[in-house]
């Protein structure tokens, strides 16, 4: 049984308390309250299985928050003298032991968690000391490359991320224009390397292939304001972020592809849409 992912498991029997599963090897308990109304023996079912509070494997057709070896973004239940105890959409919550919490956790705040299986006692437990599971010592990603983030914590020098699950980074504040929380996932881009394997990345695609999208906003809010918008190349880049979600420099770089376009026309009071 892999504990603490989905598993596709053949029906082997039923009793007053459940069905049996088995993999070939070992079996399982499928709880009768899971049981679906119609089945065969030697039917297949994909259930998920962990541990019960008596510690041993148990199955469900719950579908957890999170899986085993992965990162969740989740709701503290309540705190005993072992622990942290989190929701994560199963009978038992999962546990996240004090030496395993960046910070001391508490009830009712949520917080960024991997999960993985705790070697001496066999079952699955939470950690907020998410930095320990990444590592850029062999990187796998490239300049440019386009990537899955997780936002992981924001500080004043940048923000935080996780980058395929695999690698630490840092996305600059002052090149974020939308709404950021810890534990929300974005697609972003590798923007810079560094010699030291620290990796810059970007919210929005890089150089020229920027420009196309961000051109589609303009275009999407002079239709959206019947042809017109007051900004042009002198216009401040807050009223631009406010307006348009994007920075300055984006913003010069789209105007001027459009214009070469030809379908604005750039003025001192803003600029026109000259599209049909």
């Amino acid at each position: 049984m892999n504990i603490g992912q989905f598993n596709t498991l053949t029906i082997a029997r039923a009793t007053k308390v459940g069905l049996f599963l088995t993999n070939g090897k070992d079996d399982v308990l499928l709880p009768i309250k899971y049981v679906p109304k119609t089945f065969e023996i030697g039917d297949e079912l994909t259930v998920f299985v962990y541990l019960d509070h008596e510690e041993r494997p148990v199955a469900t057709t719950l579908e957890p928050y999170v899986t085993l070896n992965d990162f969740a973004f989740l709701r503290v239940n309540y705190i005993n003298n072992f622990g942290a105890f989190l929701d994560w959409g199963l009978e038992k919550d999962l546990f996240v032991p004090f030496k395993e919490q960046a910070r001391p956790m508490e009830k009712g705040k949520r917080y960024l968690v991997y999960t993985y299986l705790d070697e001496k006692t066999n079952r699955i437990v939470a950690s907020s000391r998410t930095n320990k599971f990444l590592s850029n010592e062999e990187l796998t990603v490239e300049n440019g490359e386009e990537v899955d983030l997780i936002i992981s914590h924001i500080t004043e020098l940048g923000i935080n991320v996780i980058i395929n699950k695999l690698h630490k980074g840092l996305l600059y504040t002052n090149e974020v224009y939308t709404d950021i929380r810890t534990g929300d996932k974005h697609v972003g881009y590798i923007k810079n390397i560094r010699p030291d394997n620290k990796i810059d990345v970007s919210l929005q695609k890089l150089g020229y292939e920027s420009i196309e999208p961000n051109a589609k906003i303009i275009l999407d809010e002079l239709r959206a304001s019947r042809g017109f918008l007051r900004l042009n190349d002198d216009s401040h880049p807050e009223d631009i972020k406010t307006v348009l979600k994007m920075s300055k420099k984006t913003f010069k770089k789209s105007i001027g592809s459009l214009y070469k376009e030809k379908k604005i026309d750039i003025r001192p009071d803003g600029i026109y849409l000259l599209e049909n």
